[in-house]
Order: structure tokens, then sequence, then C-alpha cells
């Protein structure tokens, strides 16, 4: 097969123009031979991963079936993400079970739609604390006696990601078990002190969840959560970047003080994502969106409507470089999930990769060699 070659573009952490592609795969980068097409005027970006995502266009991943989890995947690649962890709240065990089924499908055919790729899934809050369940349904939460984790219907092929609170009755042998079992345990919803996180953290879980939000935040007599993953060189965290979750000068603070290197973008966007202002019917209870901020019955924030483009550009505008950026859309996410070969714009790696126009508006998307969304 022949290379396409997509050049005359700004290539992110590189000084060159141009990237080949060969089927799947980067093959070269910079002048190589091949098919031509000139993309003069745009940034490529490696894709954009998101870890955390309930939904968008009106469909919930909670009761959505295999076609709306196909629609959500070509709403994510008109907004340049190329790999998505569709994500969980609280839940029945049956409906786990039946969704499960139809990411199981989704896996299976989806290199042959113009969708953005599941590459796991992503169980928010099954063990989390009561006390911070934001917006969560704490009549699904469990508790961890010894066999709860093996009995979470889990996927055919793919990542295991939960957002867990290690100081509930057990949860420092519950972290033990997630990752013994392969889980990514990520620490969230939760108030647990510096001591349990300690543990936690010998035992394996290296990340957070949503920072700032549903955790005890930083004051000078007591770090709380946020202070303590601050401190820690170790432990990564992913944020939501949409200005109402967290302020932007905390968002920026947060990120220059950890360091982008350490730092995953999500969008934690629900099904009302894409739809515009309005009340809908979500999780069991009425969110109205308004000016895109979230608000459920009980006044909590409700995840947010913005898609990683939105996050891109939000970090964009607060002053981060576009490598910066590329790191924390892509590169970050793709270490966090342990998918080596996404996130960057390297020979062999999958050619996944977005294009954005001098406004910041997605022009092309292409996952694994193919073009998914051309909006030139």
């Amino acid at each position: 097969m022949s290379s396409s070659l997509f050049s005359n573009a700004k290539i992110v952490g590189t000084q060159e123009t141009s990237l080949a592609v060969d089927g799947e795969k980067i093959v070269a980068v910079g002048e190589s031979a091949g098919d031509s097409f000139d993309y003069a005027g745009l940034i490529i970006y490696p894709g954009f991963i998101d870890v955390h995502i309930h939904g968008a266009m009106g469909i919930d991943v909670n009761v959505a079936d295999v076609d709306g989890l196909l629609e959500i995947g070509k709403f994510l690649a008109r907004n340049g993400v190329t790999a998505w962890l569709p994500t969980f709240v609280p839940d029945s065990d049956a409906n786990y079970t039946r969704v499960i089924a139809a990411i199981d499908r989704l896996i299976e055919i989806q290199a042959d739609e113009p969708v953005a790729r599941a590459v796991g899934v992503h169980y928010e809050g099954v063990f989390a604390n009561e006390k911070m369940c934001g917006a969560l349904r704490p009549q699904f939460f469990k508790s961890f006696t010894g066999n709860e984790v093996a009995e979470l219907p889990r996927l055919k092929h793919g990542v295991h990601m939960t957002t867990y609170a290690p100081e509930v009755e057990g949860g420092i042998e519950l972290t033990r078990e997630l990752v013994r079992q392969g889980w990514i345990a990520s620490i969230g919803h939760t108030k647990a002190g510096i001591e349990i996180l300690d543990e936690a953290f010998a035992s394996g879980a290296r990340h957070l969840t949503h920072f700032f939000n549903a955790m005890t935040g930083l004051h000078h007599r007591d770090v709380g959560v946020v202070g303590w993953a601050l401190t820690q060189p170790d432990v990564t965290f992913d944020i939501i970047a949409d200005g109402i979750h967290v302020n932007p000068q905390m968002l920026e603070f947060a990120c220059r003080a950890k360091g982008t290197e350490k730092v995953t973008l999500i969008s934690d966007s629900i099904s009302a994502t894409g739809m515009g202002n309005g009340e809908y019917a979500i999780w069991g209870e009425k969110i109205h969106v308004k000016n895109g901020r979230t608000q459920n019955e009980r006044g909590s924030i409700a995840g947010s409507v913005i898609s990683m483009h939105d996050a891109v550009l939000r970090m964009l505008s607060l002053g981060f470089s576009d490598v910066e950026v590329s790191r924390m859309a892509s590169g970050n996410p793709a270490k966090l999930i342990g998918r080596d070969e996404l996130g960057s714009l390297a020979v062999g790696q999958r050619a996944d990769f977005v294009a954005l126009d001098e406004d910041g508006d997605v022009r092309l998307t292409v996952i694994g060699g193919r073009v998914v969304f051309d909006g030139r």
C-alpha cells in the first residue's frame, strides 16, 4: 500500500510539516513519498483521548445500545476525539451486564465506522463515599467484602478503570484487589485522610479523578486530598477543563503546580452535551443545562456539556503551549490507560490525529489512518 502524505501543516511537537501514513500506522514524520494532501494552515495534534465521558447528543452510556454508542462515537470523532472510555455512573449489575455486552459489540465493529474508538470502560463511583457522592446515585454504591471486584461485568478486551474512595470499608484491600485484577484504580468521590491516601498509594493507586471535584480541598492547616495529590510527585490526576467545575485561574494553577506531564484533561460530559440549554431526564432525575452549567434536582453540578475539543481550547486560552496541551489531551491519557501506541505523532504509532485551523476549529480527524471526519 502506498503512503498518504498529510503535508504543509504544523505537526505539534516537531519542526516538521508533513506526516506520512501507511495503513493504520504513522511511517514518517517529515518529507516522504506518497499521495500528498495539502493541509496548509492547519495544526495537527495527536488524537484526543477522553477517559471519562458519560454520553452526548441525547445518549447516555448507562442506557445505550450499540447504535447509541456509535452515535456518541461519531460526535466524538467530529470533535477530534479518537479514543474513549464509555463511563458508567453507579447502576444495577443487570444494567452493567447489558451495556458491557453493547460495548463489546461496539469494539468488534467500530473499525469500519466513522467513530472514535472505544478502548475500554470506566466505572465511576461503584465504591464511593456517600458523603462525597456529587451527582452519583448512592443507592447503587457497593461495599467491598472480597468478591465485588470479580463480580463486576468485564469486557472481553480493553481497559478497565474505576473511580473509588479508599476510605470505604475494606478500601485498602479493595485497592490491592483492583490492581491485582488489572484495573486502573483512580481515587475520587472521597474525603480520605492522608494516612489512608498513603496506604492506597502504597497499594497501587496512582491517579485521581476530576481533581478538586468531589474531594476535600486544600487548606493551610489541612492538606486534604487536593494538597496530598499536589505534593506527591508520582501521583497524577485528571481535571474537567470547562471553566465551571474548576475556576479557570485554579485550573491553570493546578496544572502549572503539578506539571503538565502529570495532568490528563477529561470532559466528564453527559448525554445533554451537544443539545443546548434545556431540561433533560438523566440518571432518574431532571438535569438543567443553562449556559454550559449543569445542575441536578439536589443542586449539584451533574457533569459537563463540553467535548475534549472544548477542553483543549480552554487550555490554549490559558496560555498553555500546543505541546503542553497535546500532552494533557493525548499523551498522558494514553499513558494512564496503558495504550502506548496512542497519544503521540511518532513513527510506529497508530495514525490517530486531529487537525485544527487557526481559529481552533476541527477540520480533520483521522483514526487508524482513515479519515473519519473532514470539515474542510
